[in-house]
């Protein structure tokens, strides 16, 4: 058996990742609203987010649904995902995997665009330490390429060139 290129290596995801929650931020500084589908748009990115409309490039942004065990480890509480003010949280896949990737979630098609930092309102939003704690566990920006519906329990699958 000949030995995969590190080329190759980054093309294989031989499972599919989940939905597990969706939430949308209506305003800055509103709560986020949790819902169980919302529809993508490539100029509005999620409908009803408050980053409808802007730029591309963080019109999504997506959390490692794993990682909220971390982040709850080490501040010794339960995070509901929902003060992460993240739209997505995705279990099964890993979310820093899909640099260079298009992937698809429901019916929608989508780009990463970079990591999603922790701002310093999370020292506010989840207590002290918070900030620290979410650095490295923020999560992806993500674009919008195709719109469609997106559930949760859809499936997160990779596409190929």
């Amino acid at each position: 058996m000949s030995q995969l290129s590190l080329a190759e290596l980054l093309q294989i995801f031989p499972y599919a990742g989940e939905v597990m929650w969706i939430g949308v931020r209506p305003a800055k500084g509103e709560p986020m609203i949790v819902v169980d589908e919302v529809l993508t748009d490539t100029r509005s990115g999620l409908m009803g987010d408050r980053y409808n409309g802007n730029s591309g490039r963080r019109q999504v942004t997506l959390l490692q649904y794993e990682h909220l065990a971390v982040l709850e480890s080490m501040l010794g509480k339960e995070i509901p995902p929902e003060v992460l003010r993240r739209n997505l949280l995705i279990k099964g896949v890993n979310l820093l995997a899909l640099k260079n990737c298009k992937f698809k979630i429901g019916a929608a098609v989508f780009q990463m665009t970079g990591l999603c930092h922790p701002c310093s309102k999370m020292e506010n939003k989840i207590g002290s330490g918070g900030y620290n704690a979410m650095r490295g566990h923020g999560g992806i920006n993500a674009q919008v390429l195709q719109g469609g519906l997106i559930t949760v329990g859809d499936k997160v699958t990779v596409m190929k060139d």
